[in-house]
């Protein structure tokens, strides 16, 4: 059982509640615009390093003809998966040793996964497991804007704990996070040096405002719970002494933040993420 990344990287709700936002079917748009794959087709298509399922998720709802098989290696994250989401099957599994014979899928797509794993690994099992002609996915985040509301600001218990926390240059070291980063040009290189032709790229940006009014109140409400869960499930996972009353102190910077939001007091905090997205070929024999 490998449970490394729940417990000490990114928690099951952190992944989960954030990314669902971000494939939102509202943002379906962005993605198809570099994807280009028939909604109605049936096809097989992998999701390698799936995390809790939200992606997933939401390509079961694109593309209904499709079966839909996501891997990772996280035990905590398959487990969640399988509990909360219909009509996918979630398997453990690594991206570097994918338990697949070859020529099996019409698409494998990834999040965020590429930056963790050695090159001729993570293109090399993609281009294995995909069928001739088949379509490699790679959603890569990029430099983003994060703007925090007033009433969120950092408290002196927060910062007093987070100065007994490990820096995220250990976390990185420690678990082999982001041992492989590449910036935008040298994705696609890497992509085609790896065997996969007609690569292309495209931008999708997400923009997560909840005082913007063209998010629904329970859209809004999500977004600020989301952010609530990234800072409850990091405090928690740095197993450190002290965290209830820092707990504590986060929720009610949240419960205010929801009260403010409910009365229309906009505080125009913000998150936009930037996310690559490149497409590549396995040509036919």
């Amino acid at each position: 059982m490998n449970t490394i990344w729940s417990e000490h990287v990114q928690g099951i709700k952190t992944l989960y509640l954030s990314r669902k936002l971000r494939f939102d079917d509202m943002f379906f748009e962005q993605y198809q615009r570099t994807f280009k794959i028939d909604t109605n087709i049936k096809m097989k298509i992998l999701e390698i390093g799936c995390g809790p399922g939200a992606l997933a998720e939401a390509l079961h709802r694109w593309y209904p003809n499709a079966e839909i098989i996501a891997v990772d290696r996280d035990s905590n994250f398959i487990s969640y998966a399988r509990e909360s989401i219909t009509g996918v099957e979630f398997l453990e599994g690594d991206v570097a040793d994918l338990p697949f014979e070859n020529n099996t899928f019409d698409v494998t797509i990834s999040n965020t996964v590429q930056k963790h794993v050695e090159p001729t690994k993570f293109w090399g099992e993609q281009f294995r497991v995909l069928k001739p002609g088949g379509i490699c996915l790679c959603l890569s985040a990029r430099r983003g804007i994060n703007v925090t509301a007033p009433c969120l600001a950092e408290t002196e218990e927060e910062k007093e704990f987070w100065s007994k926390v490990e820096s995220w240059e250990q976390t990185r070291d420690a678990y082999q996070v982001c041992q492989y980063p590449m910036n935008e040009s040298e994705i696609p290189v890497s992509m085609e040096q790896n065997g996969f032709t007609n690569v292309t790229t495209g931008y999708a940006v997400i923009d997560l405002t909840p005082d913007a009014l063209k998010y629904s109140r329970d859209m809004g409400e999500a977004m600020i719970e989301a952010q609530r869960q990234t800072n409850l499930e990091a405090i928690k996972n740095a197993h450190i002494e002290g965290e209830a009353k820092v707990i504590e102190k986060v929720n009610g910077k949240y419960d205010k933040r929801i009260e403010l939001y409910r009365a229309g007091i906009k505080q125009w905090d913000t998150s936009v993420s930037v996310t690559m997205i490149l497409r590549g070929q396995k040509q036919f024999s």
